[in-house]
């Protein structure tokens, strides 16, 4: 890396953000609370990049990503809050101190080691509980997933794999008898255990829950796309189609 060109990008991005600010009718009205959609949206933009795998999408979305941080930090300083300046000091600070086996005497053997000592320096840091640091407007399924791998670092989990299926099996009946009650209320609280424990068996098999859904999502989405065109080229039309007759279609699109 050509540290000496990146910091001249970044100076000059940081430039560019000071004159938008000053110039630019959009810009100067903006704030913290008139930003916070459009960086999620950004967020999601650069998920969706990374799902696909889109090297380009994702060099486009880290970009909007990092003139997002420039523009906080830029308001954070008109208030006099902060400056861009404490705000790489201060993530410095965190990633030395958080890094005790990098840039102090610790030992670690793993990764599951560094994981346990960060939250354990976070503890000491003056955090209430490990799950503190999961903020409440995540999606559902990144939230379970999160605090399942934070409650694991204090040893609050299952010992195998077999363990945690049986208590999927388990949530699964559970659901069944509140289903043959009609109790919603139960029914919701006991299809949100059964979605629960599926997350952790998806952890349990190192893969995403989330990029799961989204990938099987994206499938659903274009094997319908590929039934209405279907229907569209055979003068076909779909709502008047029986079920049978659909579940053909659907089987040929994905042959």
């Amino acid at each position: 890396m050509n540290q000496e060109l990146v910091s001249k990008r970044f100076l000059e991005l940081v430039a560019i953000m000071d004159t938008l600010r000053e110039k630019c009718p959009w810009d100067k009205k903006q704030t913290i609370h008139s930003l916070r959609s459009n960086t999620i949206e950004e967020l999601y933009e650069l998920v969706d990049a990374i799902v696909e795998e889109d090297w380009d999408g994702i060099k486009e979305e880290l970009g909007d990503i990092m003139l997002h941080i420039l523009f906080y930090a830029k308001i954070g300083s008109e208030q006099g809050k902060f400056t861009l300046d404490e705000v790489m000091e201060a993530i410095a600070k965190k990633l030395i101190h958080r890094h005790p086996h990098i840039y102090g005497d610790v030992t670690v053997e793993n990764d599951d080691d560094v994981k346990r000592n960060w939250e354990q320096l976070k503890l000491k840091e003056g955090k209430k509980s490990i799950l503190s640091g999961v903020p409440n407007s995540l999606p559902s399924i990144v939230k379970a997933l999160r605090i399942q791998e934070k409650v694991k670092h204090v040893g609050f989990e299952w010992e195998n794999i077999e363990q945690v299926w049986d208590k999927v099996e388990e949530e699964i009946v559970e659901l069944k008898v509140e289903v043959n009650k009609a109790d919603k209320n139960k029914i919701e609280e006991e299809f949100g255990d059964v979605m629960f424990s599926l997350i952790n068996y998806a952890r349990f098999l190192d893969i995403d829950p989330d990029i799961c859904l989204e990938k099987t999502n994206l499938k659903f989405k274009h094997r319908f796309e590929q039934m209405e065109l279907y229907a569209n080229e055979h003068s076909l039309d779909l709502s008047k189609l029986s079920l049978q007759e659909k579940e053909e279609i659907w089987q040929k699109m994905k042959a």
